[in-house]
């Protein structure tokens, strides 16, 4: 679909709204989204560490989801919210939203891999395709004042930024992996437009006060603009940077956090129990602005995790963090972390299994409650499967606004469950992941099934079946013993990938399970990046050129090192830091 099509669905939109007579007391939306927050990770879900006491009384304002779901990366979770597309229609796969966009017609299959690799595959789009009909356009067509504030990830060049989907306001910088340059702290280092050779994210974050917290100025800069709208009906898209990494924290709340134990023996990471309480204060604060200006039984308030916890990040042994010396631009943040988590990953997610980037539940069962006074019981709970792609068609349908003609939706109005007036009525949910350890998952009723792609040391079984309602740690495969119920549920998978367009792993043409790559030589004894530059670095600007990278060019293989100087010079400024030359 092209631009000119889509903005006449938009168009079209607006026309039926009138038709619907949606002027009169429109109801507000506000959708809370934390980032990499597991289903553990609240007292309401059972935490006995984590302290967030405005999540635990959201819950008795709302209905709680038992078994709501996020892909097991963010990128692909934002454009489903948005879409309420699978990432398998939509193409944003992996958590890509922060490179730099491919050119135009490029294949996503690579061309070749190497001769030990049994399958091609493709790689994730890196950005929101422009024609689709985003929520936010919907809803802008339709009167609302939309504004979107915080952590992006769904594309990098200001003609993929969330003004050029249907945000009127906004409050970002890119790239957006994380918070702004990495810095929880102002100054954040974010300028309005990038000119040559300069480096650090682009965007319209201002610095605040020296040490101010990304997650308290969210929280205000999303408060200014409720109170600048409270006439008019808005949605507030407010998506937080905590709690992912560099997890910067504030160490007064730390400091208490280290002291305490948790009774279940499971959590004890006090930096993560710190970004949590900042996180749950940011929505108490929400939820008491918008309960000071009378608006609160007329918004829709959804709080949500983009995947589940991560368990993974700066643990023992890992290689990356143990290359990270003194000098190192990262090196203050691993002190920290040992100081105050020590070997700790980020959270724990048990009982769930595993956590962010996996397939398992604790990848991507995560929290959501919904709240809507006089149209949700408060304090209600639902065990129905519900997920990201379900808030668009949700949203329309509570708000009384039509779907846009011509753009597909895979999710389902949860709004009968909500009201308690009905079920969900698809017959399955689908979870596409074709990277790191890649899987396709389906579930059905108690039971999930995961279809892994090929064998891997970790996961030797290609399939695996379980019934969550008895075995909510995934720890016994049922596959062998239910072989009727496996079928079932790869034809489903089966229906799924060709319904969604999915791009399925190819054979590799030049696949021999017989060759074996030739011994790697010895490593040379090469210097550290630090003595690198030092020695190459002729101007002593603190950059190399590719001239000073290369020194002298006799006997060298130039074109290889061009290529690996294009891999390292992250920016495209034709320089390398020493930043770039540490990874």
């Amino acid at each position: 679909m092209n631009s000119l099509l889509r903005n006449l669905l938009i168009v079209s939109l607006g026309s039926l709204s009138v038709l619907h007579g949606a002027n009169a007391q429109k109801p507000n939306v506000v959708l809370f989204l934390v980032d990499d927050m597991g289903w553990m990770d609240s007292g309401v879900y059972g935490s006995k560490y984590y302290e967030t006491p405005h999540m635990d009384r959201f819950a008795k304002q709302s209905m709680l989801f038992t078994d709501a779901y996020a892909h097991p990366l963010c990128s692909p979770t934002r454009a489903s919210i948005l879409t309420g597309q699978y990432p398998s229609r939509h193409g944003i796969t992996t958590a890509s939203g922060h490179l730099p966009a491919r050119p135009e017609g490029t294949a996503r299959y690579p061309k070749g891999a190497p001769r030990d690799k049994p399958l091609l595959y493709a790689s994730s789009k890196n950005f929101l395709d422009p024609d689709l009909v985003t929520l936010a356009d919907v809803l802008s067509e339709n009167g609302y004042v939309t504004g979107h504030y915080g952590k992006w990830h769904l594309g990098l060049a200001p003609e993929h930024w969330p003004e050029e989907y249907g945000f009127q306001s906004s409050f970002h910088a890119q790239p957006s992996p994380g918070p702004p340059g990495s810095n929880y702290f102002s100054p954040y280092g974010v300028t309005q437009t990038r000119k040559p050779g300069q480096k650090g994210p682009v965007g319209n974050i201002t610095d605040g006060p020296e040490g101010e917290y990304i997650t308290d100025r969210l929280t205000e800069e999303s408060i200014a603009f409720i109170e600048a709208n409270k006439n008019k009906p808005f949605f507030l898209n407010l998506w937080q940077y905590g709690v992912h990494g560099p997890w910067g924290h504030k160490e007064e709340y730390t400091q208490e956090f280290a002291k305490k134990t948790d009774p279940r023996g499971e959590q004890r990471n006090p930096i993560m129990a710190s970004m949590l309480k900042s996180v749950d204060q940011s929505l108490g604060r929400v939820l008491a602005k918008i309960d000071e200006l009378g608006l609160a039984k007329n918004t829709i308030f959804i709080f949500y995790s983009d995947n589940g916890g991560n368990v993974h990040s700066n643990l023992p042994g890992d290689q990356k963090i143990a290359k990270i010396k003194p000098g190192h631009p990262r090196y203050p943040q691993i002190e920290d972390w040992r100081k105050w988590a020590g070997p700790e990953p980020p959270t724990n997610n048990a009982p769930l299994r595993e956590g962010k980037a996996r397939i398992h539940e604790g990848g991507q069962r995560v929290p959501l409650m919904v709240r809507w006074p006089g149209r949700i019981k408060a304090g209600s709970t639902s065990a129905e499967i519900v997920a990201a792609i379900d808030l668009y068609p949700t949203l329309l349908d509570a708000l009384d606004l039509p779907q846009p003609k011509g753009h597909t939706i895979d999710g389902e109005s949860i709004l009968p469950v909500l009201e308690g007036k009905g079920s969900i009525k698809r017959k399955a949910y689908f979870t596409w992941f074709p990277h790191l350890i890649g899987a396709v998952s389906v579930r059905q009723g108690p039971y999930k099934l995961i279809r892994r792609f090929e064998p891997h040391a970790q996961f030797p079984e290609i399939i695996e079946l379980y019934d969550l309602k008895k075995d909510i740690g995934e720890r016994n495969n049922l596959a062998d013993k239910m072989p009727d119920r496996v079928r079932k549920l790869q034809a489903l998978i089966d229906g799924f990938v060709k319904k969604t367009g999915a791009l399925y792993p190819k054979p590799n043409p030049t696949y021999d399970p017989d060759w074996k790559p030739a011994a790697k030589k010895p490593a040379a004894n090469r210097p550290s990046p630090e003595d690198f530059l030092r020695k190459r670095d002729k101007d002593k600007d603190g950059f190399l050129t590719f001239k000073e990278y290369v020194g002298n060019p006799e006997g060298r293989d130039v074109p290889a090192l061009k290529k690996q100087f294009g891999r390292r010079d992250g920016n495209g400024d034709g320089k390398l830091t020493l930043a770039e030359l540490s990874n």
